[in-house]
């Protein structure tokens, strides 16, 4: 009996707590003050096809690309998170100082707003909204901030 009643508080618990499950992957906490969840709201919005959530999460820069100079300007590099995703980081260069001297291989953390697409989606608005439409956000790099 007692069996089956924690089966079914576990169960209750998974269904009432948004259906996520334990089986996402551990946080990666390499760097200090980075939340427990660091993954869990990109994970999830890649998951669930959503875009327009905000997402705080850490991991390496597997690839530079080239800056978007169409419209505002861009630095753009991929970042994989603990978890082994992939996501594509645009930082707005025109409203947000560089961040300096990136290259492959360097730990960032990161806060923005995530928007889905099949490649593993985009995270951008890492940066202050001179208009406060959207929640300000960052990059951390070897202890620097570019807001």
């Amino acid at each position: 009996m007692k069996k089956l009643l924690l089966i079914g508080i576990v169960v209750l618990a998974w269904y009432f707590g948004g259906g996520e499950s334990s089986l996402d992957p551990a946080p990666n906490n390499d760097s200090a003050g980075a939340p427990s969840n660091v993954d869990n709201a990109l994970l999830s919005a890649f998951r669930k096809q959503q875009s327009n959530v905000q997402v705080h999460s850490q991991g390496h820069v597997v690839k530079l690309l080239p800056d978007d100079n169409q419209g505002s300007r861009h630095q753009r590099f991929i970042v994989e998170i603990a978890s082994g995703h992939t996501v594509l980081i645009a930082h707005n260069i025109d409203l947000a100082s560089r961040v300096a001297s990136l290259k492959a291989g360097d730990q960032i953390e990161f806060n923005g707003e995530y928007e889905w697409n099949p490649q593993g989606g985009v995270v951008h608005w890492t940066h202050h909204d001179p208009e406060n439409q959207h929640r300000p956000a960052w990059i951390k790099r070897n202890g620097h901030t570019y807001q």
